[in-house]
């Protein structure tokens, strides 16, 4: 009897452990994902190439198939087809609107970003507001969840944009190098928008106005 019940609780131990092992190869694997679509040179790459491949290793260790197979599974697929998730922060300072100004098109925009894995969108929120203007802060309240497709978004992989209120003790902008600038602006001093926050945040400004529904969704 003792040993039926021990080779039970090695066994329920051993699937919790590749429970646990495919957990992390799948989080290495979306990182690499992300990293290798929005790497910006040819250093990078090559570092998100050797977590892809960690993860084709670690994921051999419960799958059966080889590294080198699964590998080139993940090189063929290495960006989900499915919708990405994104957070975007809002803080409000007497009536205005913190945006930042982004490297890419040199346009304006709420501070946000992709979601990592094993983060929630408030979570996304809250630390692409602060790295990238110092702010830190708690998600209050979910604006909305918009769909690039339907808010003229430029990008070309589709995005699911959570939008969150974030209240913040020290509303001071310190930008971080990821981005040229920080700034308040009221609704009729809006500065250049990149597109898709071009219309989510005259939007989210008429939310918070009492002019549209809070959550939105699409």
């Amino acid at each position: 009897m003792n040993d039926e019940l021990g080779m039970t609780f090695n066994t329920e131990t051993q699937k919790h452990r590749d429970l646990e092992i495919g957990e992390i190869a799948g989080e290495l694997r979306a990182l690499a994902g992300f990293g290798l679509n929005f790497a910006r040179n040819p250093y990078d790459e090559e570092r998100y190439r050797a977590v892809l491949a960690a993860s084709a290793k670690l994921h051999s260790l419960i799958d059966g198939r080889s590294p080198t197979d699964l590998l080139t599974q993940y090189q063929q697929h290495n960006f989900q087809l499915a919708a990405q998730p994104s957070g975007e922060a809002v803080v409000i300072r007497q009536n205005k609107i913190l945006l930042v100004k982004r490297r890419d098109d040199n346009l304006w925009a709420m501070p946000g970003g992709i979601t990592d894995p094993g983060e929630t969108l408030a979570e996304t929120a809250v630390r692409e507001l602060r790295e990238e203007t110092g702010i830190s802060g708690n998600a209050a309240q979910l604006l909305g969840i918009f769909d690039s497709r339907h808010w003229h978004s430029a990008k070309k992989i589709h995005f699911y944009h959570a939008v969150f209120l974030i209240t913040a003790a020290d509303q001071t902008p310190h930008p971080s190098s990821e981005v040229l600038a920080a700034d308040y602006f009221a609704v009729a001093e809006l500065p250049p928008l990149s597109p898709g926050h071009h219309r989510r945040v005259p939007f989210v400004l008429r939310q918070l106005r009492g002019t549209e529904s809070i959550p939105f969704f699409d």
